[in-house]
């Protein structure tokens, strides 16, 4: 049994605290109002009888107490988190069959996790699953080639289709490791190293450039890239900047040593990854596998990207319903 004071909110207004250092972001993230954030904060450490962050600083450092504290905090929200998730989908033994394309953003670590949660389920059902580009999934979504699809929304309404928002996804800058410090006064530098594109034919290109037109700027064209990961590569070697989301970030967590990743210093923007299900489908089953993609993307993606990037908090978020 938790000792009196130790709550399950009060773990996750201080694994919050202690990624952004802030009460007024604490409170955007969690819901709460600053006043209970300050109030959560005093409840666990009255509780444990110890300090865990530096009330004196602005922003808010945690102490040695802390750091140690978080480690285990993290591991049990996480564990809670996908134990969540894992129970979300309850029935799904009356489908016979169940097609569902997935974005190929998710492979390393929440796709494999959603297959296994299913599977189980899915006892009596003849199951696939593919996962491909957005723009690869969403046509064979209009093809009614899948039953439900994961991917980058276009924004584009369609009577046929429901959507189901489950992910913010906020563009960003990657650069080679100490190329730049900070791009906001250092935008005449991306001049001098040539912009790495997506191939024209992917949704996340065409979403790029339609936002650098609007910003009126204009990169030399060498570049262009088909494979996600051979184009982080490609920064990682020295050979180009990137615009691209915290989603593909992490997915090449194998360059992270050798890549910085900054906010985007031209105007803020973002897409949305949506759960797309044919709308004359009057089944619990899309709504069901769109809140266990949500604790997913939250526990696999979210909280490790914000935990190593913690600008992110409060742009890289779950929709929620």
């Amino acid at each position: 049994m938790l000792m009196k004071g130790v709550t399950l909110r009060g773990l996750e207004v201080f694994e919050a605290l202690a990624k952004t250092g802030s009460v007024a972001q604490t409170a955007e993230l969690t819901g709460l109002s600053q006043p209970a954030v300050s109030q959560q904060l005093r409840n666990l450490e009255k509780a444990l009888g110890s300090d865990l962050v530096d009330h004196s600083r602005r922003p808010m450092l945690m102490t040695t107490a802390g750091r140690s504290f978080l480690s285990r905090t993290e591991v049990v929200l996480s564990e809670l988190r996908l134990a969540q998730s894992e129970l979300t989908v309850m029935d799904l033994t009356h489908l016979t069959t169940l097609s569902i394309g997935l974005i190929d953003d998710f492979d390393n670590d929440l796709t494999p996790r959603l297959a296994t949660i299913l599977a189980d389920s899915l006892t009596q059902c003849r199951f696939k699953m593919i996962t491909a580009s957005s723009h690869d999934i969403s046509r064979a979504m209009a093809a009614r080639e899948l039953h439900i699809a994961v991917a980058a929304s276009t924004g584009e309404m369609r009577e046929e289709i429901a959507e189901y928002p489950l992910v913010r996804d906020p563009f960003i800058l990657v650069a080679p490791k100490g190329f730049l410090t900070d791009p906001t006064s250092q935008g005449d530098l991306l001049n001098e190293m040539p912009m790495l594109r997506y191939g024209r034919e992917q949704l996340i290109s065409q979403q790029i450039e339609a936002h650098l037109a609007r910003q009126k700027l204009v990169f030399e064209e060498r570049f262009e890239i088909g494979s996600h990961l051979a184009l982080m590569a490609m920064v990682a070697r020295r050979i180009g900047w990137a615009v691209t989301t915290p989603l593909g970030y992490m997915r090449a967590a194998r360059f992270h040593t050798q890549i910085d990743a900054f906010a985007l210093p031209f105007g803020t923007f973002s897409r949305n990854i949506s759960l797309f299900a044919a709308s004359d489908w009057a089944d619990r089953v899309p709504r069901d596998v769109a809140q266990t993609m949500r604790h997913l993307v939250q526990s696999q993606i979210i909280s490790p990207a914000v935990s190593q990037l913690p600008w992110l908090a409060g742009q890289l978020q779950v929709i929620k319903e």
